[in-house]
C-alpha cells in the first residue's frame, strides 16, 4: 500500500514537471517570436531613418554647392573687374561696381559659411540618432 502511494506521488510529480516544462517552452517560444519581430521592426526603422538622413545630407550638399558656385562666380567677376580697372581710364563707374560686387561677395561668403555651419550641425544631429 505504501509503495502504491509513493508511485502515485512520483507519477504525479513527473506529470507536473512535464507540464511545467511544456508551459515554460511555450512561453519561451512566444517571447522569442516577439523579440525577433521587434528586431525586424527596429531594423526597418533604422533603414528608414538612415535613408532620410542621406536624402537630407544630399539636399544640404546641393545647397552648399550652389552657394559656393555663386561665391566663386562673384570672385571671378571681381578679379576681372580689377584687371579691367587697371587697363581703363574711367574708374569711377568701375569703383562703384567693384564695391557693389565686394559687398555681394562678402554676403555670399557669409551665406556659404552659414550653410557650412548648418551642414555640420545636421551631420552631428544625424550621427546622434
Amino acid at each position: 500500500m505504501v509503495r502504491r502511494g509513493r508511485s502515485r506521488i512520483l507519477v504525479g510529480l513527473a506529470v507536473a514537471m512535464f507540464l511545467g516544462i511544456a508551459v515554460y517552452f511555450r512561453l519561451w517560444a512566444i517571447q522569442y517570436s516577439i523579440s525577433s519581430d521587434d528586431a525586424d521592426l527596429i531594423r526597418r526603422q533604422f533603414d528608414l531613418a538612415n535613408e532620410e538622413a542621406m536624402d537630407e545630407s544630399a539636399e544640404w550638399r546641393l545647397r552648399f554647392d550652389k552657394e559656393a558656385e555663386k561665391a566663386s562666380k562673384c570672385a571671378k567677376e571681381l578679379e576681372e573687374i580689377k584687371e579691367s580697372i587697371v587697363t581703363k581710364e574711367d574708374s569711377t563707374s568701375f569703383d562703384k561696381r567693384l564695391k557693389m560686387l565686394q559687398k555681394e561677395n562678402a554676403a555670399l561668403r557669409e551665406q556659404v559659411e552659414m550653410l557650412k555651419n548648418e551642414l555640420e550641425a545636421e551631420k552631428r544631429r544625424c550621427r546622434s540618432l
